[in-house]
């Protein structure tokens, strides 16, 4: 698995949740910090975002904006506008289900449609890219350089005109498409010296990230890694640390660790088979790393996080 395949993948701890939001006349809305990554995409006229801290940006028909932070913020017809409270951002309250809110002037026609929503994130299991993304990422359509994001951005759009049967589930597949072509843009346009951009573009680490994604449970050392890499155990430990932020062991525990708890959440193999599989000799060794990284033991995190049916 590749290191942005990984990011969706370990984001994954609900569905994303969205509503489009109509505006009327005059409108501004309020949006509350969600434990996730916000996003919007401009469906329709045009809007602000109006940042907690910072500069507005002014957004356009076929503009996508993620707050990796999911930070509170606004987005309105106007920098000056009045903000109003919109609901469905509340964390819990958030909908799952296709939904329109509409703020503004009431009998006014609809000036602008955005689409919002958020990625629920698990900060246990967030991915450390995650982490050095900028509190704001916009990517305008005038950008042009990523066909496939303004493909999904058409495909929401048809899917939200014109729903159908399937209609809430093809939405969820194509916001997780939004939000990896997203990223792709953004590190495609500038990001090859920010945040992971530089472990991104470097074969050698990413070769390396790819790895120990695909088979965490293999018995990695710092050598067989810098092996992997092509560089000495020194020159691999430093460049890999330099790049990714943390070193090449840790990166391994993180890897593991969220393998481990999908595999409890997914499956109700015995943690003995969960501990063989993410690289532990034994049952107990897995458990004490697993309460250090999740501050619970494996078995209740199972219990109380399990998606396996108890039927039958």
């Amino acid at each position: 698995m590749d290191v942005l395949s990984q990011v969706i993948d370990s984001m994954r701890s609900g569905r994303p949740r969205f509503a489009r939001i109509a505006g009327h006349g005059v409108w501004g809305g309020r949006l509350q910090p969600v434990a996730g990554v916000a996003f919007h995409v401009m469906l329709r006229g045009a809007c602000t975002l109006i940042p907690s801290a910072g500069d507005p940006v002014a957004l356009g028909v076929g503009d996508v904006v993620l707050l990796p932070n999911g930070h509170g913020h606004g987005v309105a017809e106007s920098a000056g506008a009045e903000l109003e409270d919109v609901p469905l951002m509340r964390g819990d309250e958030f909908r799952l289900e296709p939904q329109t809110i509409s703020l503004g002037s009431s009998g006014r026609p609809v000036s602008a449609m955005v689409l919002s929503g958020m990625f629920p994130v698990d900060d246990k299991r967030c991915h450390p890219i995650i982490n050095d993304l900028p509190d704001i990422i916009h990517l305008p359509a005038q950008l042009g350089h990523e066909p496939p994001l303004r493909n999904v951005i058409d495909l929401l759009g048809g899917e939200l005109d014109k729903p159908g049967i399937g209609t809430e589930s093809a939405i969820g597949s194509l916001l997780d498409a939004l939000l990896l072509f997203a990223l792709r843009a953004w590190y495609g346009s500038h990001g090859a010296w920010v945040g992971w951009g530089p472990a991104l573009n470097d074969r050698a680490i990413s070769h390396v990230l790819c790895r120990i994604n695909n088979d965490p449970g293999q018995p990695w050392t710092v050598h067989g890694l810098g092996a992997e890499a092509g560089l000495s155990r020194s020159a691999f430990a430093r460049r890999f640390t330099t790049l990714v932020g943390r070193p090449p062991l840790g990166y391994l525990t993180w890897v593991r660790m969220n393998a481990a708890a999908q595999t409890l959440r997914e499956s109700d193999e015995p943690l003995e088979t969960v501990a063989r599989k993410v690289g532990y000799g034994s049952e107990y060794a897995f458990a004490a790393a697993f309460k250090r990284h999740f501050g619970t033991a494996p078995g209740n995190y199972r219990r109380q996080n399990s998606t396996v049916s108890k039927g039958a």
